[in-house]
């Protein structure tokens, strides 16, 4: 079992709000609210310290300077399964953040890829010299 699946999420800390939802959809577009906004604190979550760092750093367009996910679910014309749809978004986003970056070991070049580099760069040297101009 994985760390990602021992976060849980309260739902006080989730903050869901349904909007209208964008594009077609006939008359009922403009009577109903089905779309979903979802609006999630990292920094006030529950969150332990080290995911919660993992996700401020991220590079989400879905995460505001202020350490806010917004996630907006419009998929479906059933509010219910937008806002299904934005948990799990979030869920993801948080197990992802959850995952520990395995630390990356140096290694160094072989001899054989050394040699194969520079006999690369001298036979591209060599040519280079015989565009020159031809003395005679």
């Amino acid at each position: 079992m994985d760390k990602a699946s021992l976060i849980i999420l309260k739902p006080s800390e989730v903050e869901i709000d349904a909007i209208r939802a964008q594009g077609a959809g006939g008359q009922n577009v403009n009577k109903v609210s089905n779309a979903v906004h979802l609006r999630f604190d990292i920094r006030a979550s529950s969150l332990p310290d080290a995911v919660k760092a993992r996700l401020l750093a991220m590079k989400d367009h879905r995460i505001s300077a202020d350490g806010v996910v917004v996630i907006k679910a419009q998929s479906t014309r059933s509010l219910e399964t937008n806002r299904e749809d934005a948990l799990t978004r979030l869920r993801a986003l948080i197990a992802a953040a959850a995952a520990v970056p395995r630390p990356r070991r140096p290694t160094k070049a072989t001899h054989g890829s050394k040699t194969k580099r520079v006999s690369g760069k001298v036979r591209r040297g060599r040519v280079k010299a015989l565009r020159g101009r031809v003395d005679e």
